[in-house]
């Protein structure tokens, strides 16, 4: 492993952030001593000076835990807030428009147009293996691979060349959709009220994230990334980070325009085209699915 990781580990005592290095962990606050570290929202309001007293445990002989000894929790159990870029693959812009017999629309800055996003619930952030249960009401709960940015700054009206001095680092995620949710029965398509997103999105489990935090200095390209997901061992999506059609620095800074970002939020980028939706297939009780992204790591969830 090139650098370190940062995760957060089940503990006698609760959640505990933690330093992954090789296959062992380090204890964050027992290695730099602040209290502080303890959680990874910790680290993150203090991410600047943070990273001192993290480069500074790494190169230590402190000893670790093995990694196969502890059971990961989300690298951000509850982050402060959950925002997803909508449609910002053109592969995955095309699926959609032709699953629901439309045509494919144009790129959105030939029309001038920014970012759009939604919101997920922190609280339908769930760890890596876990077990998510498909919601009763639903048949078509569909899979979305996504790089997530992990916010470790302040940011407020952040010009696009700046963006990146605001990412503190970068993980897996899975925007778990319940399709037949979304449109509202008894209402026409051009009904201003047709489509509950809160439905669509947000269900208990509906967010997987982790397995760690790969911290921005170790992640390489972050808009050059082969991104993928397997059902079962079998290929659904395999596509790379530089297909955005807004890209990282953009999101960020539209983001930035309507909201304060804060330490610890999440941006969830977008998901490539191979989503169950487009190919009439839709998670099943039994199902493993994995998300892997280049250098980022692997993260499981298990359907039941």
């Amino acid at each position: 492993m090139h650098g370190y990781r940062l995760v957060t580990y089940k503990y006698v005592r609760g959640a505990r952030a933690g330093l992954l290095r090789d296959d062992g962990v380090l204890d964050i606050a027992d290695g730099t001593g602040r209290a502080t570290d303890a959680t990874m929202l910790g680290i993150l309001e203090d991410w600047d000076a943070a990273q001192r007293r993290l480069a500074t445990l790494f190169e230590s002989d402190a000893p670790a835990v093995p990694l196969s000894n502890l059971t990961l929790l989300a690298p951000i159990p509850h982050p402060g807030a959950i925002y997803c870029a909508g449609s910002n693959y053109a592969d995955h812009v095309a699926e959609m428009a032709r699953a629901n017999g439309h045509p494919a629309p144009p790129d959105p800055h030939t029309l001038g147009l920014k970012t759009w996003f939604f919101i997920k619930s922190s609280h339908a952030v769930v760890a890596p293996d876990s077990t998510v249960k498909l919601p009763a009401a639903s048949k078509k709960v569909d899979w979305e691979a996504e790089l997530a940015i992990v916010i470790g700054k302040r940011a407020s009206h952040v010009h696009q060349e700046d963006a990146l001095h605001y990412v503190a680092g970068y993980c897996c995620a899975n925007d778990l959709s319940a399709r037949d949710l979304g449109p509202r029965d008894g209402l026409p398509a051009t009904s201003a009220f047709k489509y509950d997103w809160l439905a669509h999105k947000n269900f208990d489990g509906s967010c997987p994230l982790g397995p760690w935090i790969t911290p921005a200095q170790f992640a390489g390209d972050a808009q050059a990334l082969p991104i993928s997901l397997d059902i079962n061992g079998v290929t659904k999506q395999a596509s790379n980070t530089s297909e955005m059609i807004f890209n990282i620095v953009e999101q960020i800074s539209h983001m930035s325009e309507r909201i304060t970002l804060y330490p610890g939020d999440v941006i969830l980028t977008g998901t490539p085209a191979g989503v169950g939706n487009g190919r009439g297939e839709f998670l099943q009780a039994g199902d493993v699915v994995k998300v892997k992204i280049a250098g980022l790591g692997e993260l499981t969830t298990h359907i039941a």
